[in-house]
């Protein structure tokens, strides 16, 4: 009987394992605690942790240094400078700057150059934009599927001016468009004609700045779209084919919804980008004649640095920031459902 109760309980044991019968075994970690799992991180872990994170720290130093003394302290600088009338005296003794409340924002909109500024600005904007996004898709397509020869040279020479300073387009521009001395002019003389004085007309003035910036972004999005047609699967466009869509079929019905992401994003940006207009403006005509270009930026810039009205200015950014970002979030929620 004992011999055999005995070999029963050794079977039990060695069945059971080392840690079962008696008291527990001690882990590889502390004795009578569980050793620290997959999930878990020991003293050592925790000081390695640590050190990369103070290290993580130190690197972004020097971007959260600039970050803060060139970016987030001039936004809340200008901030609170909307709401007082710092002017010129007010540089040297900012806090003898006089708090006046909404009063810089009441009476933008009783100014008749700012509501002319917002008006040329929506203008540059409703013009300029649709035909950037348009001559830009039509190019890349061209570039994509139609030339077949030094297609890398055209690409290069639409994407030039992206690359180029604005200021220099912008001369450049100014020269051609002389009416005395200019190539356009130049060419009219040649065959009998003279041509308009774009530049000094109230009605061509704009259309004159909005034709530059159209030619000069066209570039950014022709770039932008070719990626796009780029990531669309050839297996879409073949079976396109096989199923007898021609080629405006195939674009409609198949490179325009794919596009469609790539259309937002480069609506956006283009959007943002012309809403902020002010060196073609200031470069070409000052803002003339009579105001007809003059922009909200570059009126911005007049209040504040030939007028000394920092204030003002400062609302008058403001109040373009938030414009940008009503305009921004409509063109999101119009075009981000046909994304999906």
């Amino acid at each position: 009987m004992g011999t055999t109760t005995g070999t029963a309980a050794d079977a039990a044991e060695a069945k059971a394992g080392p840690g079962t019968a008696g008291s527990p075994a001690p882990g590889p970690g502390t004795a009578g605690s569980p050793a620290p799992g997959p999930g878990r991180r020991g003293p050592r872990g925790q000081r390695s942790m640590g050190a990369q994170n103070l290290a993580g720290w130190l690197f972004s130093t020097p971007f959260l240094v600039l970050f803060t003394v060139f970016m987030a302290f001039p936004i809340v600088a200008t901030l609170l400078m909307s709401f007082t009338d710092f002017g010129t005296f007010h540089v040297t003794h900012p806090l003898d700057a006089r708090f006046v409340g909404f009063d810089n924002y009441v009476k933008l909109f009783d100014d008749d150059k700012f509501l002319t500024a917002l008006f040329n600005t929506a203008y540059f904007v409703a013009v300029g934009v649709p035909l950037t996004i348009l001559l830009g898709l039509v190019v890349a397509v061209l570039l994509n599927n139609g030339i077949d020869r030094a297609r890398t040279f055209f690409r290069v020479g639409f994407y030039a001016p992206v690359v180029t300073t604005i200021v220099a387009v912008a001369v450049v521009w100014r020269f051609v468009l002389d009416p005395s001395d200019g190539l356009i002019s130049g060419i009219a003389a040649e065959l009998g004609v003279t041509a308009p004085d774009f530049l000094g007309s109230e009605t061509l003035a704009m259309p004159s700045i909005i034709a530059m910036a159209v030619w000069r972004n066209l570039g950014t999005v022709m770039v932008l779209f070719i990626a796009g047609l780029q990531a669309i699967p050839t297996e879409v466009r073949e079976a396109a084919r096989l199923d007898g869509a021609g080629a405006w079929q195939e674009f409609r019905r198949i490179t325009v919804p794919l596009l469609r992401p790539t259309m937002l994003y480069t609506t956006v940006i283009t959007t943002i980008g012309y809403l902020n207009v002010f060196e073609e403006p200031f470069v070409m005509t000052q803002g003339g004649p009579s105001d007809s270009t003059l922009t909200v930026s570059l009126n911005m810039y007049r209040e504040g640095f030939n007028f000394f009205h920092m204030g003002y200015a400062s609302a008058m950014a403001y109040v373009l920031f938030l414009v940008i970002m009503g305009v921004t979030v409509l063109q999101l929620r119009l075009l981000k459902d046909n994304t999906k």
